[in-house]
């Protein structure tokens, strides 16, 4: 398991779908549709959000929970490209590049959502901390006292 969120392809693919995005609202006629313009960045950057704060959570329960959040804003995202297209805010190349790596988000968070399921894992907030070396030395070794101990009283 990545030891960071920036470490997770599906962050990274993210990344990319929110700097395309980003791009694509900045030209006109896009950018002269405020809400429109405001809804897509917001559910294209939830994504990003999303995925990171689950994994930042520390349990698979909950980092499964935020992927299927931003599950839900891919579709939302996926959703305002076809209004933006069909508005001819952008062109049928943008709308299909862009409309590519939403999809690909998206299945990457669902199959990242059926490892985790199926995972045995369930995140740092469950990982017992170990006992150092002299510590786990020092039990064995009182340990096999005690039971040294009750042989020699047979």
């Amino acid at each position: 398991m990545p030891k960071s969120f920036e470490e997770l392809p599906v962050w990274q693919k993210a990344r990319e779908l929110v700097n395309c995005i980003y791009d694509l609202t900045d030209k006109e006629p896009f950018r002269r549709d405020f809400s429109l313009v405001d809804q897509i960045k917001r559910a294209s950057v939830s994504i990003m959000s999303n995925i990171a704060e689950g994994f930042e959570r520390g349990s698979n329960t909950e980092f499964i929970q935020f992927l299927y959040i931003a599950k839900g804003s891919s579709g939302e995202t996926r959703t305002q490209l076809y209004i933006a297209r069909d508005r001819s805010y952008i062109s049928d190349d943008d709308f299909n590049r862009s409309l590519s790596i939403c999809k690909d988000v998206s299945a990457q968070l669902s199959g990242f959502i059926d490892y985790l399921k199926n995972s045995r894992m369930k995140g740092e907030k469950y990982n017992v901390k170990r006992k150092s070396w002299r510590e786990e030395v020092e039990e064995v070794t009182r340990q096999f006292k005690i039971q040294n101990s009750r042989f020699k009283k047979v």
